[in-house]
């Protein structure tokens, strides 16, 4: 039982290789779900992968190295009639010069939703909603947004407490059935990478970060399920528009 086994086994889902952002994200995403049982552990990593396009690393909405710069992306798409599922463009710049656009390693988009992960995580995000992007609040956002169900109306308890987990169903806490069957296989194989890890530390020792840049390969959109921040749906239709 050690890291090392560990790595061994979650190195294939990036290609064979691991960046040094890529170790760095999930150091974090360990520890931030270290007290978690195993099933819900594994579905909060692959979980975790599949909404960065498998940086690890919190993102923003369109992938935007700035803020502005995802508010221009998404106001341009928004003009360009790109963006139908959005019923009121959340991004613009409110009075107090605040923009709710997605942020983090699931995307939390709304004020009400900064509101609501504030209450939950215990982090005034309404206050400052970059905190949003900050590895150890996104996983604690994530992880508590899960197990509580803040996302949808769905807990990770709903589909994860059984012997048997259902990874498949347990897309329906983040996003309906979008891409359900690629993430439940990305988490059996974290389940059996968490089963090496053992009782080794959370924390990992960063390996050298490999030269290659690994190929990311974006999701496809379907429709959100609800417009509780429309969450990942909406960052995958902008993560096709602007990711390539």
């Amino acid at each position: 039982m050690s890291i090392s086994a560990f790595y061994d086994a979650v190195r294939p889902l990036f290609g064979g290789k691991l960046k040094q952002s890529q170790v760095d994200g999930l150091a974090v995403l360990l520890d931030a779900t270290a007290k978690q049982p195993l099933f819900y552990r594994a579905y909060l990593l692959a979980t975790a992968q599949w909404e960065t396009a498998h940086t690890m690393q919190p993102l923003r909405e369109t992938l935007a190295s700035t803020d502005a710069s995802a508010v221009a992306r998404l106001e341009n798409a928004w003009r360009k009639g790109q963006l139908k599922a959005v019923k009121t463009p959340y991004w613009r710049v409110d009075a107090d010069g605040k923009s709710w656009f997605g942020r983090g390693y699931v995307q939390l988009t709304h004020k009400v939703n900064y509101q609501k992960a504030s209450a939950l995580t215990g982090v005034d995000l309404v206050a400052d909603p970059s905190k949003a992007m900050v590895p150890a609040i996104a996983a604690k956002i994530l992880v508590d947004g899960s197990v509580n169900g803040m996302f949808t109306k769905y807990r990770l308890a709903d589909f994860l407490d059984g012997k048997t987990p259902d990874y498949v169903g347990a897309r329906r806490v983040i996003n309906g059935t979008n891409k359900a069957a690629e993430i439940a296989k990305l988490a059996r194989t974290y389940e059996a990478a968490l089963r090496k890890l053992g009782d080794a530390a959370p924390v990992i020792d960063a390996e050298p970060a490999p030269k290659p840049s690994l190929p990311i390969d974006t999701p496809a959109v379907t429709e959100p399920e609800a417009d509780t921040g429309l969450l990942s749906a909406i960052f995958r239709l902008i993560t096709r528009i602007f990711g390539k």
